[in-house]
């Protein structure tokens, strides 16, 4: 038995395990197979959606996109082909020209494509990444943002190279506030800028100039003479990292006018049709961990500010116009699912929509995209644990899913059953949202072995929605269970502030009660319980393994360890310290290491895997290193993986994602294989 399992442990991290070559089964190989929906752009009159078509390329171990279209018969038609990243699309206000940002002529740039010829070309030559596009209403210019390189010179300078020396790579000299950037590396020397430029081509002009970044939605005035957006342009942002503001900038001399003046984040402008007013996203800032963002409203000149969704007890992701400007379709989530409403500006609100979501396919986070015509007609990503996300139409009373982007991949494979679970918190009689994840051909007779996988965030959700990872999980054998304990969000503001500055804490009841309430059901072998999480999931994870003996094996992907050494190497350290704990580390460090998994290292016996990107500062490889260290000089079994040039979202590269479940799956099944021996 045991040489059966080594060899089943090597197979499955290779992706080819033992019955990985039935054509019904979801292996790793697969990934490269996954296609999703996203960026979905209606046209004005509601007859065509355009979106990204997202796919995997296997010889670049890339995610590309291109756009296609799609009518509401389901007529599903390429607009642009290869392999190149195409997004972020945008129709013109008459409906005759799209414009999106693709990498097909060398570097991003913006491209054009004009409805009556369905070509389309580049109109730019620019040095960065155009982002943000936004039309004006007449057509006839576009307005974007791009980092805007503002080069300094070393403040020292060495004295006596020789011409043709060979000496090493000048020193890099550091004095910026926040200097790297997870997922963007060390900061350059610049600013993201807000540039126009005439929609038939041409050469673009920078609007702002001041040493800060202006970046986020745009939004142009009814007349064309100014455009919106926000930044936090005071010179203490490093001290308040969420206090931004709306802005104005006016097209001709790019004169900056502040618009909104409060202590909180106001972000996300967005000008009515008739440019009366102005919708943004927002809160009073109160600097706790969670705070739930509220839809605002206000006239053009920044009078009659009034808050719309004072009783929606969940953050407001997504807001768009009702072409009569009388209200706004938003998006939000609740109990894990997602929702898009209409909000008048009256005060009645209207649910429409109950299925947004799809987007994160890897883990089964909540979150989708939306965009409505002139006549109500809404495109948006659906959510359904069987598949990544696709596209539907909602038009007058019934909803349309128009793609089935998946269906040569899935139609012939099984997936696992995804089955809601509710329970009771034995901390306080809470009720905790779960989902739990059957085998394919699960059998109720036998008892399997259960993976309790943990979300990170922590203010996050979990969903119904697929989610790679669970699925590769279950064709391995597994039961999945995942949950929204205490600090999720979509469960009101009470639920995600119960850990503030008290994380981790309760939630450690949540979690280990979903288990029992799983193993109450009968199907579950009590003595084969795995667990894993990814970044606060991670930090629960580390938790969990310090405080209990009951799972046979955990893996700490990308966690928090030492919240004292966190909150010094991050790369959001002015956010966190000030937003999740009550002062300095210096200052109270009795409660950053009350509540660091590090702090219990000395109760672990369970055998314990890191895995984490080396490039990740978000949560930086040193926490792994020193939990790895701890553990070892503890004496307790563990590895350590780490995932060469990955940030925070290992998933990135599909390659990552399928080591990341091979090495979960080769840890857990190694320690399977301990508990036959005994």
């Amino acid at each position: 038995m045991k040489r059966l399992l080594a060899s089943t442990a090597l197979l499955v991290l290779s992706g080819t395990a033992m019955a990985a070559d039935k054509h019904n089964e979801f292996t790793l190989a697969d990934v490269f197979e996954l296609e999703y929906a996203s960026q979905p752009t209606i046209h004005p009159s509601g007859d065509t959606t355009i979106f990204v078509r997202n796919f995997m390329d296997k010889m670049s171990d890339r995610k590309l996109g291109n756009l296609w279209s799609v009518d509401d018969n389901g007529n599903v038609r390429p607009v642009t082909v290869g392999n190149h990243s195409d997004h972020s699309p945008v129709w013109s206000p008459d409906g005759s020209k799209l414009a999106f940002v693709s990498s097909r002529s060398g570097s991003p740039q913006i491209h054009m494509l004009w409805q009556d010829t369905q070509k389309h070309a580049p109109i730019t030559r620019l040095n960065g990444s155009p982002s943000n596009l936004s039309w004006s209403p007449n057509g006839e210019w576009l307005a974007f943002t791009m980092f805007t390189k503002q080069p300094e010179s070393a403040p020292v300078s060495l004295p006596g190279k020789p011409e043709g020396a060979d000496w090493a790579d000048p020193a890099i000299y550091i004095d910026k506030d926040n200097y790297r950037f997870d997922g963007g590396g060390y900061a350059r020397e610049g600013y993201q800028q807000i540039y126009i430029m005439p929609a038939s081509g041409g050469t673009p002009r920078q609007l702002t100039q001041d040493d800060y970044n202006h970046g986020g939605t745009l939004s142009w005035s009814g007349n064309g003479e100014h455009i919106y957006f926000s930044g936090n342009l005071r010179e203490d942002a490093f001290e308040q990292p969420t206090n931004s503001e709306l802005y104005s900038v006016n097209v001709r001399d790019g004169d900056v006018k502040q618009i909104t003046d409060r202590v909180g984040p106001d972000s996300n402008p967005v000008v009515s049709p008739d440019g009366k007013k102005i919708a943004w996203l927002g809160f009073d800032d109160k600097y706790l961990s969670y705070q739930t963002t509220r839809l605002y409203v206000m006239d053009a000149d920044g009078d009659n500010a009034r808050v719309l969704t004072d009783d929606l007890d969940n953050s407001v992701n997504d807001i768009q116009w009702s072409a009569d400007s009388n209200g706004l379709y938003l998006s939000y989530d609740s109990e894990g699912e997602g929702y898009i409403a209409y909000q008048s500006l009256r005060g009645k609100r209207t649910q429409v929509v109950n299925n947004l979501g799809g987007l994160a396919y890897s883990r089964p986070y909540s979150g989708g995209a939306f965009s409505v015509a002139n006549d109500n007609t809404i495109a948006y990503t659906v959510a359904n644990t069987q598949r990544p996300a696709e596209l539907a139409i909602h038009k007058g009373k019934k909803a349309t899913q128009v793609t089935n982007l998946n269906d040569d991949l899935f139609a012939h494979k099984t997936l696992g059953k995804v089955e809601e679970i509710w329970y009771e918190s034995s901390h306080d009689g809470k009720k905790i949202q779960g989902w739990i994840v059957y085998p394919p051909n699960y059998d109720a007779s036998k008892k399997y072995p259960l993976i309790l996988e943990i979300h990170g965030g922590p203010h996050t959700a979990y969903a119904p929605s697929f989610a790679a990872e669970v699925q590769l999980f279950a064709q391995a054998g597994y039961v999945v269970l995942y949950t929204n304990p205490r600090g999720s969000t979509s469960y009101g503001a009470d639920f995600a502030q119960e850990i503030h500055h008290n994380y981790p804490s309760e939630d450690y009841n949540d979690l280990m009660d979903g288990v029992d309430a799983v193993i109450e059901k009968g199907i579950i072998d009590e003595d084969q319980l795995y667990v894993t999480g990814g970044s606060g999931g991670g930090v629960l994870t580390a938790w969990i393994v310090g405080h209990t003996d009951r799972f046979r094996a955990a893996v700490v992907a990308k966690p928090v360890i030492n919240w004292y050494s966190f909150v010094l190497t991050a790369d959001a350290y002015n956010f966190f310290y000030k937003y999740w704990f009550p002062g300095l580390p210096w200052e109270n460090m009795e409660h950053y290491m009350k509540y660091s998994p590090i702090s219990y290292v000395g109760n672990v016996t369970t055998p314990t895997m890191l895995l984490t990107g080396e490039a990740d500062y978000r949560t930086p490889m040193s926490e792994s290193e020193q939990y790895y260290q701890a553990l070892k000089l503890a004496g307790v079994e563990t590895a350590m993986v780490r995932v060469p040039g990955s940030g925070h979202g290992i998933y990135s590269r599909p390659s990552n994602l399928m080591a990341k479940v091979a090495y979960i799956l080769h840890w857990f099944e190694k320690h399977k294989e301990t508990s036959s021996d005994e």
